[in-house]
């Protein structure tokens, strides 16, 4: 079956006109037209719960290829006590990947956060940390050999000024721990891609310097990291969070994504929201569209920008009201699972981003 409609008829499903009515005829669905354009995936986060709505969102496969599961295999998930591992709801999602015949972009193993007390106050000396992480990946990596496409290795290792994050794993072993997290990944899971992963790296600044100098270290050691996760929870408007800023230009967004191209890895949008100050209006919707357009066209404009993973479908569930107080609305689909402007946006971004070096 072909899934085509003029872009006119696409845009009122989100309700926002963003396009003439003289444009060509395109391809509904994200991930059919991501792969169409040459790209691999078009994912979303996922928590599986009794929940057909949403759920019916995710295994439309005009839309979606690949999947990350939203919290079910990080540390205190995956290891709360050192050496009980518990991988039964993990197994889901892997699970959930294989039937579907989606990627599976798997999160994560190394982070500062959402870490048991055990690893964070454990009083581990250099040689017993490493040991530590050593045995994590190797249980955790291991159990989804072969089946995991991407795994975040390393998840937010820097502070806002490019330095390093002074977390357990930065405080106890250094620098070092990179290069080594990467190292046993690539040991238990030859086949999986890796990737380190972090938010505000859009912006070009001292934050993407730290990305690239983790990037050179890496490959230093002789380590294989095959790319770099933006993260992209974004703001369409000036919000307490942001501190004024918004989303940047597609111009900024696309330099960013080339500097970690230029030392021969992929980028991709590992978890792209674009929040606003509540409550929404359709003018607010439709300023949101623009930002999820130049957002997807900025990967299309870069040439090894090989997917785009949204961090949710539906306002239903997002996580940013309980973090960002008073903000909000920042998914494709609203708490009704309906579509909105930025479903449209973002569609148009995959269709016409990188076109003729067209600027959207």
């Amino acid at each position: 079956m072909h899934f085509t409609h003029s872009l006119t008829a696409a845009l009122a499903l989100g309700g926002s006109a963003l396009a003439s009515p003289t444009e060509k005829r395109v391809t509904v669905g994200l991930s059919k037209a991501m792969r169409q354009r040459g790209r691999s995936f078009i994912g979303t986060a996922l928590t599986l719960r009794d929940d057909a709505q949403e759920l019916a969102i995710v295994e439309n496969k005009a839309d979606f290829n690949s999947i990350t599961p939203e919290n079910a295999q990080k540390w205190e998930s995956t290891e709360p006590t050192q050496g009980n591992f518990t991988f039964e709801d993990s197994d889901r999602y892997v699970d959930f990947a294989t039937d579907h015949r989606y990627q599976i972009h798997c999160h994560n193993l190394v982070w500062h956060s959402q870490l048991p007390d055990w690893v964070v106050n454990g009083g581990f000396d250099n040689e017993t940390l490493i040991e530590v992480m050593h045995d994590h990946i190797k249980a955790l990596a291991g159990r989804y050999k072969g089946r995991c496409t991407r795994w975040d290795v390393v998840n937010e290792a820097l502070e806002e000024d490019g330095t390093y994050r002074k977390s357990v794993w930065y405080n106890t072993i250094g620098e070092a721990f990179l290069p080594l997290a990467f190292k046993f990944a690539s040991q238990v899971d030859p086949k999986a891609q890796l990737f380190y992963n972090d938010y505000n790296l859009e912006y070009n600044g001292a934050k993407t310097d730290g990305a690239q100098r983790i990037v050179k270290l890496i490959q230093s050691h002789g380590v294989k990291i095959n790319g770099v996760g933006f993260r992209a929870h974004m703001t369409s408007e000036p919000t307490t969070s942001s501190g004024g800023g918004v989303t940047p230009s597609q111009q900024v967004l696309s330099a960013a994504l080339r500097r970690m191209t230029s030392q021969d890895v992929d980028v991709a949008y590992t978890e792209i929201d674009v929040r606003m100050n509540l409550p929404a209006t359709q003018k607010k919707l439709n300023v949101q569209a623009k930002v999820y357009q130049r957002i997807a066209a900025s990967c299309l404009a870069v040439e090894r920008c090989i997917g785009m993973t949204i961090w949710g479908v539906s306002d239903k569930y997002s996580w940013i009201p309980a973090v960002f107080d008073g903000e909000g609305a920042a998914n494709l689909w609203d708490e009704d699972f309906k579509k909105k402007p930025a479903y449209a946006g973002f569609l148009r971004g995959i269709h016409q981003g990188g076109n003729n070096g067209a600027s959207l």
